[in-house]
């Protein structure tokens, strides 16, 4: 459910872009017709610049160039029709609406050379996407498996808030999380934390001992600068606020430890209820200042049950009265559906939330249904 490029996008897009150009096209036309037919003392010439002008908002350099010498040629048509070309008035105009035209031909080479970097941008961050935050399959063992990531910027494709999944010999485990900051920094330190995840999800046993090795990996010794964080300086105060999960394929239950991260909510026949640990730990990178071991806590999650997990981007999100999404309560009006039905409504109901769709911070969902079968 994460952002897809549609095929023949491009091709659409030309198509306003061509209607658009009727527009210069037709003031030149207007205004051209309209001098030649002026009383003597009246001239629209100048009328002329605004054709290349509008052109260069939305078109590249060489139909602004094309548009302008139309431009130039309606003018020049103009000098014969009144006087000559060789009148000083008309001179002016000609040579005052070529200027012009090169000048905005100029910027229309430089914002179609900024559009194409800026799509270089966009590709680079799908495929960074793709890299750190790997799209979750939709069946795990017994698990019915479903993600979506809002970026918070129109442009952006990924941010610091991170989710993945890791099968192991006994089960699923799972880790939502937020990091601590935005851009190229808060990257950095997701795909950090995910590669350790991914990496020693196999190797530990227990959900304990995982997350003490996250909590290493993130952490680092404020005396040793050499130690600092990826993306953060020795005096930063970074952190990563997670929710680690394991779910066992043969018992109905799930353990968890929670690292100072909004609760999971468990929906079981309609009725929702957040997986609220007694003891919550510290976020990692924090950890280290609290000398308390981790402790997973065990929740039913029996067939049928339908977990979310979710960023804060979500219930933080408000609306223009400036109040929270209620994410609880729509989760629990949400119409029966299977994990990827449950995250199109909730992120459709999300958006039509917030002003205009836009969001405030990242966002993303994670949801997980056991099923009755392997």
């Amino acid at each position: 459910m994460g952002p897809r490029r549609v095929p023949g996008s491009h091709r659409r897009s030309w198509a306003p872009r061509g209607a658009l150009l009727a527009v210069p096209l037709g003031l030149i036309v207007t205004v051209t017709m309209g001098d030649m037919f002026a009383p003597p003392q009246v001239h629209l010439g100048p009328f002329l610049a605004t054709a290349p002008a509008i052109t260069a908002s939305f078109a590249g350099p060489r139909t602004t160039a094309c548009v302008g010498v139309v431009a130039v040629l309606a003018q020049m048509a103009v000098a014969v029709e009144r006087t000559s070309l060789t009148d000083l008035n008309h001179t002016l105009q000609i040579s005052a609406l070529i200027v012009i035209s090169a000048f905005v031909t100029f910027f229309a080479h430089l914002r179609e050379r900024h559009e194409k970097e800026l799509t270089q941008l966009r590709s680079v961050a799908e495929a960074a996407q793709q890299v750190v935050l790997r799209p979750l399959p939709r069946r795990i063992g017994p698990l019915r498996v479903a993600s979506v990531y809002l970026a918070a910027e129109a442009e952006a494709q990924i941010g610091g808030d991170l989710f993945a999944a890791a099968r192991t010999a006994q089960g699923t485990r799972f880790i939502v999380g937020d990091v601590r900051g935005k851009g190229l920094e808060a990257i950095g330190d997701a795909a950090l934390l995910l590669g350790a995840f991914r990496a020693a999800s196999h190797r530990k046993s227990a959900l304990p001992p995982l997350v003490a090795y996250l909590e290493g990996t993130v952490y680092s010794d404020p005396d040793d600068p050499g130690a600092a964080p990826a993306g953060h300086g020795a005096d930063s105060e970074g952190f990563i606020t997670a929710a680690v999960l394991d779910v066992p394929d043969d018992l109905p239950v799930l353990h968890l430890i929670n690292c100072g991260h909004p609760p999971p909510l468990l929906l079981r026949d309609g009725r929702v209820t957040p997986l609220e640990v007694p003891d919550p730990a510290p976020p990692l990178g924090l950890t280290g200042f609290d000398t308390s071991p981790f402790i997973a806590e065990t929740f039913p999650f029996e067939p049928g049950d339908t977990l979310l997990l979710y960023t804060d981007g979500v219930i933080e999100a408000r609306d223009g009265s400036g109040d929270f999404y209620p994410l609880a309560r729509r989760m629990g009006t949400a119409p029966a559906c299977e994990p990827n039905g449950l995250l199109r409504h909730l992120r459709d109901d999300l958006l039509a939330h917030t002003p205009g769709g836009c969001l405030g911070d990242d966002a993303a969902m994670v949801a997980i249904e056991r099923t009755t079968r392997g």
